[in-house]
């Protein structure tokens, strides 16, 4: 039976180590990204970047790519966004640094 739900993915203080935004999406299951939230918590000016994982490996596909996020700002993805079964979402920062992030999806079952 179909189903959706409302979810909600909190990371405290992404750096500069690739860090697992949205672990892989289970088969059987389609995620739909509302909003993604960045906001620079370290009081100094950052670049990030955000990219999606489809078949483990080095098959990233980017959705930032040094993306500048100034000090103590926020920045917001809004565009919908699918992730597919075995899709991961990860994240980085170019240096060491304190970005927290919230992601608002849509957890969606065949």
């Amino acid at each position: 039976m179909a189903s959706e739900v409302l979810k909600r993915v909190c990371v405290r203080a992404m750096s500069n180590s690739e860090t697992t935004l949205i672990a892989a999406v289970t088969a059987g299951h389609t995620y739909t990204i509302l909003n993604i939230t960045l906001c620079e918590t370290g009081s100094a000016d950052e670049t990030f970047d955000i990219y999606i994982d489809p078949l483990g490996g080095s098959n990233d596909t980017y959705l930032y790519k040094a993306q500048a996020i100034a000090a103590d700002a926020t920045f917001e993805h809004t565009t919908r966004l699918v992730m597919e079964a075995t899709d991961v979402l990860y994240g980085t920062t170019a240096s060491a640094a304190n970005v927290d992030v919230v992601i608002s999806y849509l957890d969606q079952t065949l």
